[in-house]
């Protein structure tokens, strides 16, 4: 999909994805090696009484499920960033993920009409549709044709 195709309002949902305990470890060790997130027993004696998932590594996946939706991969520039990235509930060893995604913003670049920016919210949800966190990202779109 292009610019043109996602309006405001345009809703999107990802496919799933499960984080066991050695991805969680894994992503840790190298980006955010704190205890809870990297030892079973040491979790056990941390506010979560268990091993967790960075807030990190649950964006990053996150974004992974969004890419994999295809929605906007095929006319995506990038984008200038993040905003409002929210932790709201731990993701657990074993939990698995989804995103609900919604374009809350659409306009066309003044200065490069080829491209317009699009402004989506991400909601991630767990297993039980509790959602375990959110976040905004602008993207850079191509425009299917230029106007």
């Amino acid at each position: 999909m292009y610019f043109d195709d996602m309006p405001v309002g345009f809703r999107f949902k990802t496919g799933s994805r499960t984080l066991t305990a050695e991805a969680i470890k894994r992503f840790a060790q190298e980006w955010d090696p704190q205890p809870f997130h990297l030892d079973e027993e040491a979790a056990k004696a941390s506010p979560y009484g268990e091993l967790i998932a960075s807030g990190f590594h649950t964006i990053l996946a996150a974004f992974k499920l969004a890419v994999e939706a295809n929605v906007w991969t095929e006319s995506s520039m990038g984008g200038p960033g993040l905003k409002e990235v929210r932790w709201i509930k731990p993701v657990f060893t074993g939990d698995t993920i989804r995103v609900e995604a919604e374009v809350l913003e659409a306009r066309v670049s003044r200065s490069k009409p080829d491209r317009g920016f699009v402004e989506v919210r991400y909601d991630i949800l767990n297993q039980s549709d509790e959602m375990v966190a959110q976040y905004q990202a602008t993207h850079i779109l191509r425009r299917r044709q230029t106007h």
